[in-house]
Order: structure tokens, then C-alpha cells, then sequence
């Protein structure tokens, strides 16, 4: 891969590789679930050249990563007494396509470690270490070598199966030992009484080390029983057993077929990767450009200008009083743009004051201008934004107050005092979808939300749903089928076209909205996931497949509601949550079918489905690709203002290897 095919690549590619594990894959598993990450102590010198270094070393291990499956190399940085030893390798019964996925998940994680000069990384497909030393010959390291006990299958409990799992797991990790040793290729994989081992030693220890590696490691994992799973980190090795086959019998696991479907998406994660290692070197670089930071502040002084003079301008003093100085006690909520407080102002009239956490200048520009276009729009199913400060030390947005705040709160929350009947969720759900067909066909130009979720549909007193929180929108004029832009959305309501991606079409907001829906109807979140069903999209589509729709009705209905209703409006929610952006309805037909119960719904197409490694994290927060490369840069002591780039790439919908990797 030349730097120029990776430099064309847009920005967005960066935070959709980190998220390319969230979808099970429908042909194999490339086992990017992470096992263990070290990062050194040591740091690299600011003047010692590293991130460019660094970035040089990755790109030329993914050369031998893509040939060979695993490789070494090492780069000597000029002028620096530092130099930077790489090594890759990806298990032996992993096919290359899930290798190089494998490889470009570590690569991508392991950044996180930098300016630090030694670190690496387990996956439970691949393994990736950097140093500043060559470790290709150790076998241990007493410090750093470690198990990891981790099992979302639990724990034996009963003494008589802890026996037995105790016996099945030292006789296969005896097996997949001697394997690997007999066969002198140091890789095995073996099964005893439904206990599976895979062992695997690095291609550059040697014999005789693996032996001695794979004998440490196989007395070490034994310390993780009794859980059903375990894995044994060392230098040299990597050992795992569990109840659950993990592995695949031959490296061909994806066959061939397999492989000319995702190869696009290869391409794509592995550019993601590079693509990472610029611009944390254009970062680097980019410290030294005070200049440009001059120019910035000038170009803040003229957008606060503009706003002081328009009729959306409030002083900060104002809206600082109004909430008794941001006190505790007036905080209604927290979101990924902020934290929002109740505020008084000297009219008497109640408003909802947003502290912004994104202040950087070109954020600003952005920003001021969507709130230009956001203040102009009232619907009935709309929270009126009345205006903003940023004359202060931070920036704030005024909202209209809704003393009932915010959806989820009803559906979710564990100690809730009103329990949502059928006739109001419906109502919910219906004013919501006119509330998103205002925005995406009621005004001049189409406006896309980008964060559909619970917590951003707020309720009045009479329950009638309001969608807030406008920080995300994008707009684009009729003539335009879709925008290319960074990521921004939470995690779970994001529509696989515009993650894997980056395209972004009212499809996007549909898609969100399918999710809400079923939420609202299950009372259960999306991003919490049960060990017994999965996913809440892969239970209700289970249940729609076997025709038990009503068995996902939220239990604190109880029989109170109407069961071929409740079974439309599942049909509905699967119909805008199809992997398809194509398949998708707009807005305004699934406002047609909720008002219209005669007219027939489609029949919905499979949806993606989410795996535990990314529902474990924190579902209620906003993502965007500025603030990860923020928090990314923070680790070695960067300031870098990032802007989204445009692309000029069309494409009608989701391509054949987008749909593979986002169904089951």
C-alpha cells in the first residue's frame, strides 16, 4: 500500500476501524477482542523524532503482515540513540483476510501507549510489540508475563463439573503442547470433553523456547480455574482453553468467496491504521505552528461579533445567575456535548442551559452556524433553541425547559415513578417520527440529527415527545444524495453504512429511530447485553423469525396492550433498522404506516448485530472523531485541532463487503 492510496482515504476511516468489531461477522471470526495491552514506563523525548519513526516501523511490518502473516523489522531513528524493534504475528489458524483484520485492529490500538518506547498488545487472533531493544529471542518476562481470566460464560460452581473441567483442561493443554512441539511449527488447537486449547509460540523464539514457553504457560493458566475460560499472556507464547470452541479448524476459515467480499473492507482497515500513524505524526509536527493558533483566535473574535449582534445572543452573567452558578443541584443531565442545568432568568421564565464541552475554534465555526439554522425551525415535536453565549469562559446554548426530561428515564430507569401505558409509547413513538420527518423534509434544507436516542427525546407535561440535543446535525441541499463526514453518534444507534463508511443520509436518523422504537416497546436498552439472548435487536429479530414478537413486550405492560399492534410496530422498528440503507423506509413512510394500521408493512431483512466487546462500554455517550483524535493526542502532549473532510465518493447504498461485515 502507497502513501498516496493512503492519504486519499478520508479521516472517518480512523474511528470506524475501532468500531469494526462491534458487527459479527457472517464467514469467520478475525478474534480482535483485546487480551491484554502493556505499555513502558519509559517515554520518548519530545526532539527524538519518534511518532514519524513509529509510524515508518508499522507501515513496514503491515508489508510483511500482509505476505507472510507475521514479520519483523526495525527502524533506526536519525539523530536519536532510540531505535524501534517490530514484531507481528497472527495465529496460524486464522485465513489472511482475518489476519490482516486481526493486525489492523492491534495497530490501531496500540497507539494508545505512545510516546511510550516498549508496548504490546494481545488479541486473541494476533499478537503486536514494539521496544527499543531486540526481544525477538525471550521467551519470558517476569514482570510483564500475566493471565487473563476474563469469561463472559462465568464460572463452574457445582464441585463435581469443576472436577471434570479441572481434568479436560490439563489434558488438552498437555495435548495442544505436544502438538505444537511435535510438529515443530509451534501452533496447535485440540479438544478434550468439550474443553478447547489453542497454543501458539512466536516464529522467532525458536524450538526450545517454545517448549519452554508453552510449559510455563500451561502450569500459569491453570490459575484461572475455575472459570470456563482462561488464557496465559507470555512473551514468547500465547495459550487459551475454553468451554466454547474459539478457533478454527484451518486457516482457510473465511474460504474463498469469503475473502473477495470483505476484501474491500481489508483495504479499508488497513488504511484506517496508516492512516492513524499520519496524523499522529501531522500532530507532531503541527505543535510547533503557533501562527496558526494567532489566526484561530482572530477568527473567534469576528463569529462572537456576529452572535452579540443577533437576537440569539445572552450574556454568560445572565445565564450564570439564572442556574445559581451552575450549582449542583439545578443539573437536570449529562451528555456526550455536555451537561445541561435548569436556569431562571429575571422574567421568570424557566430555561435549559447547555455547558458545551467541544470549545476549540474550528468546532465554533461550525457550531454557530447550524445554531443560526436550528433557531429558525418550531414543530410540536421539536425542543425550541432560543439561543447561545460564548463571551464567557465557555460556550452555552439556551433550550426551552420540559419538566418531565428525557425519555429514558421512563423506559429504563430501575426506581422510575410513572410506568409508560401503551396508547403513550405509541404517541411517543409516532411524535418522534414527525418530529425527524420535519427535519428531514419540512424545511428548505434537509437536516440529518446524527443522534437519535432515548436521552436526546425529551417530554413536556403531557408526554408529547420533543427531540433535543441539535449539536450533531449536519444539512445538505436537495441535490445531494449524501454527505461524506467524521463519525458522530452513539454507540449502538449508529447505521452500519455511515460507521463503516462514513456516509451519511437520512437513512442514518432512520435507522436510530428503528432502535428507539424497539427500546420504547421492549422498555429494554440496545447496548446491554444478556448472555441468554444477546443484543436487543438480535432478540427481537429471533423472536420475529419465530413469530413470538409479543414475548419482547416490556413485562411492566403486563397484558395491557394490543397485541397486532404491538407486533406492527416491532415490524416497523426491524424495517429502519435493515443493514440496507436502501431496504430503509424514510421517515414519512414509517409516519404513513404508524397512522395508517391497514396498510401492510413490508417484511424486514435481517439487521446487524452488536457483540459484547462494544456493549459493554457506556451506550449513553456521544462519540465523534474529533474528540477521539483529542483524547488520542492528549497521550503524548499534543494540541491538534482536527477538521472533517469531505469526500467525493458516491456510492447508491452499502456495497456487497459492507453488507458481510455488519450481518450475522
Amino acid at each position: 500500500m502507497n502513501t498516496k492510496s493512503i492519504t486519499s482515504n478520508p479521516p472517518w476511516i480512523l474511528f470506524t476501524t475501532l468500531f469494526l468489531s462491534s458487527f459479527s461477522l457472517s464467514l469467520s471470526d478475525p478474534r480482535i477482542t483485546e487480551a491484554g495491552l502493556y505499555c513502558g514506563t519509559t517515554k520518548a523525548p519530545l526532539k527524538a523524532n519518534y511518532i514519524p519513526s513509529f509510524t515508518k516501523e508499522m507501515e513496514s511490518i503491515s508489508q510483511l503482515v500482509t505476505n507472510h502473516n507475521w514479520g519483523t523489522h526495525v527502524v533506526n531513528i536519525s539523530g536519536s540513540s532510540i531505535p524501534i524493534y517490530g514484531f507481528a504475528q497472527c495465529f496460524k489458524d486464522l485465513s489472511n483476510t482475518d489476519c490482516l483484520l486481526c493486525y489492523a485492529a492491534s495497530r490501531t490500538k496500540l497507539p494508545r501507549c505512545l510516546p511510550s518506547v516498549s508496548a504490546r498488545i494481545y488479541l486473541d487472533g494476533c499478537f503486536l510489540r514494539y521496544d527499543n531493544y531486540s526481544f525477538y529471542a525471550e521467551v519470558s518476562d517476569p514482570l510483564r508475563d500475566t493471565l487473563n481470566c476474563t469469561s463472559q460464560h462465568g464460572t463452574v460452581v457445582d464441585k463435581t463439573e469443576r472436577l471434570e473441567l479441572e481434568e479436560s483442561v490439563g489434558r488438552v493443554v498437555e495435548s495442544v503442547t505436544n502438538r505444537a512441539l511435535a510438529k515443530g511449527g509451534g501452533f496447535a488447537v485440540g479438544e478434550v470433553e468439550g474443553v478447547y486449547a489453542l497454543a501458539q509460540c512466536w516464529n522467532t523464539i525458536g524450538s526450545d523456547g517454545c517448549r519452554e514457553c508453552l510449559r510455563k504457560a500451561g502450569k500459569e493458566v491453570r490459575g484461572c480455574l475455575p472459570k470456563r475460560d482462561g488464557r496465559a499472556l507470555n512473551a514468547g507464547c500465547y495459550l487459551r482453553y475454553s468451554t466454547n470452541k474459539f478457533y478454527n479448524e484451518d486457516g482457510d476459515a473465511g474460504g474463498k468467496n469469503g475473502f473477495l467480499r470483505r476484501g474491500v473492507i481489508i483495504a479499508e482497515v488497513l488504511a484506517a491504521a496508516a492512516v492513524l500513524m499520519l496524523i499522529l505524526s501531522a500532530s507532531y509536527v503541527a505543535f510547533t505552528k503557533l501562527t496558526r493558533i494567532k489566526k484561530e483566535n482572530n477568527n473567534l473574535g469576528h463569529i462572537s461579533s456576529s452572535i452579540s449582534k443577533s437576537s440569539l445572543n445572552y450574556k454568560y452573567e445572565t445565564l450564570e445567575k439564572a442556574t445559581d452558578y451552575f450549582n449542583s443541584s439545578r443539573k437536570l443531565g449529562q451528555g456526550g456535548a455536555g451537561s445541561v442545568f435548569k436556569g431562571i432568568l429575571p422574567n421568570k421564565k424557566v430555561i435549559a442551559v447547555k455547558r458545551l464541552i467541544f470549545n476549540n475554534r474550528q468546532w465554533v465555526d461550525e457550531f454557530f452556524n447550524e445554531v443560526n439554522l436550528i433557531s429558525g425551525i418550531e414543530h410540536k415535536n421539536l425542543v425550541k433553541l432560543l439561543g447561545c453565549s460564548i463571551e464567557g469562559p465557555e460556550s452555552l446554548l439556551v433550550y426551552e425547559y420540559l419538566p418531565k426530561k428525557s425519555l429514558d428515564q421512563f423506559i429504563f430507569e430501575k426506581n422510575r415513578t410513572q410506568i409508560l401505558n401503551w396508547k403513550q409509547r405509541f404517541n411517543i413513538i409516532l411524535g418522534t417520527a414527525e418530529g425527524l420527518a420535519y427535519l428531514h423534509e419540512g424545511t428548505k434544507i434537509r437536516i440529518i440529527h446524527r443522534d437519535i436516542k432515548s436521552s436526546n427525546v425529551l417530554l413536556d407535561d403531557n408526554l408529547t415527545p420533543k427531540i433535543a440535543d441539535f449539536g450533531l446535525v449536519r444539512c445538505f441541499g436537495a441535490d445531494k444524495s449524501h454527505l461524506s463526514t467524521g463519525i458522530a453518534g452513539t454507540l449502538g444507534y449508529m447505521a452500519p453504512e455511515y460507521l463503516i463508511r462514513g456516509q451519511l443520509t437520512d437513512k442514518a436518523d432512520v435507522y436510530s429511530f428503528g432502535v428507539l422504537v424497539l427500546e420504547v416497546v421492549c422498555g429494554r436498552r440496545n447496548n446491554v447485553f444478556r448472555e441468554d439472548s444477546g443484543s436487543l435487536l438480535q432478540t427481537v429479530w429471533k423472536l420475529y423469525r419465530s413469530n413470538t414478537l409479543t414475548e419482547a413486550v416490556d413485562p411492566c405492560l403486563g397484558d395491557d396492550y394490543p397485541a397486532t399492534e404491538a407486533s406492527r410496530v416491532f415490524r416497523i422498528g426491524l424495517l429502519c433498522t435493515q443493514a440496507s440503507a436502501s431496504l430503509r423506509p424514510s421517515i414519512s413512510q414509517v409516519v404513513y404506516m404508524l397512522t395508517n394500521s391497514n396498510e401492510d408493512v413490508p417484511t424486514p431483512n435481517q439487521p446487524p448485530f452488536l457483540s459484547t466487546g462494544m456493549l459493554d462500554s457506556d451506550g449513553s455517550k456521544s462519540y465523534t472523531t474529533n474528540s477521539f483524535i483529542s483524547n488520542a493526542l492528549k497521550k503524548i502532549g499534543v494540541s491538534y485541532i482536527y477538521s472533517e473532510s469531505s469526500s467525493s465518493r458516491n456510492s447508491d447504498g452499502p456495497s456487497r463487503s459492507e453488507e458481510s461485515i455488519v450481518q450475522v
